[in-house]
């Protein structure tokens, strides 16, 4: 009698147990909407959005460049967890009804701009702008889970809008993604 209690004690525990890590491992993958300024874990990967600004044109003089709806301008950070050199793909926004919008990859007239071909070191950060021509609405830019086995899905970053043209939408600061 008291073999079999503890047999069902046993096993009464070992299934706690694996519904406690279960429950624990679902909510860490469930976590995949973040705002600017958060450190987003995607993976072995770490991005942030450090600011957003929209604008009415690139350039100056007689090399401006005007969008066909509006220049959506997000600085982003990417930090290399991995141990090899890993590259990082166009980004992509998503709008609110679901539309996807792909990242420019000509940076003319983008200052710092993060460039078209963005290979990361190990342990390696790289800071700058991307660009998208976009309608004026809140998105959310989908960064990517990049690992051995290739595309994995994504984490996903809300970048509100602001009607102020021109004028970056600052993170809060958050001292932990200057690290």
């Amino acid at each position: 009698m008291m073999k079999q209690f503890y047999r069902c004690a046993l096993w009464g525990s070992a299934a706690l147990l694996a519904m406690l890590l279960g429950g624990c491992q679902q909510q860490k993958q469930l976590r995949s909407d973040f705002s600017m300024g958060e450190r987003v874990p995607v993976g072995q990967m770490t991005y942030s959005v450090v600011e957003s600004t929209w604008r009415t044109q690139l350039g100056e003089s007689f090399k401006i460049r005007t969008p066909e709806q509006r220049f959506l301008l997000i600085r982003v950070s990417v930090t290399n967890g991995t141990g090899k050199d890993v590259s990082i793909p166009l980004l992509t926004l998503e709008g609110h009804d679901g539309q996807t919008y792909r990242e420019i990859a000509d940076g003319e007239g983008v200052d710092n701009w993060f460039g078209l071909i963005r290979t990361l070191g190990p342990g390696q950060t790289q800071q700058g702008n991307v660009l998208f021509d976009v309608p004026l609405t809140s998105y959310k830019l989908r960064v990517p889970d990049i690992n051995d086995t290739g595309f994995e899905g994504y984490a996903s970053v809300q970048i509100p809008l602001r009607m102020d043209p021109d004028v970056p939408i600052q993170a809060p600061i958050n001292p932990d993604v200057l690290k």
